[in-house]
């Protein structure tokens, strides 16, 4: 995985499993499709052990899965429980990034609770 700096890491999440399962959910995808295309959106570059790493635990946890392939590329889907842990990682980043927001001053509290 490519080394961020100081700056760089606050302005991006460069965590594997969250980059994979955010790669997968518009569709499947093998190994270097999903490097790639995490690379396009997030701005970080996965090596292969920390890719194959993630996938590895991913799968363990049963949160993607494996399609059949016909060559040596495996392609993998995200999961319902994939899914699931996908939207639950989001919220709980958007409820960060609220309380940032509104703590920052850079907008008025948008729901109950924050400050």
């Amino acid at each position: 995985m490519r080394r961020l700096s100081g700056a760089d890491r606050l302005q991006r999440s460069n965590d594997p499993p969250l980059l994979i399962l955010t790669s997968l959910a518009e569709g499947a995808k093998h190994g270097h499709a999903l490097a790639k295309d995490i690379e396009a959106f997030s701005g970080v570059a996965l090596g292969p052990g920390a890719l194959y790493g993630a996938i590895t635990r991913l799968e363990e946890r049963g949160l993607i899965e494996p399609l059949p392939s016909d060559d040596r590329r495996r392609p993998y889907q995200i999961t319902a429980a994939g899914v699931s842990a996908l939207a639950d990682a989001l919220a709980e980043m958007r409820r960060l990034v609220d309380v940032g927001a509104v703590r920052l001053g850079q907008v008025s509290a948008l729901r109950p609770g924050l400050s």
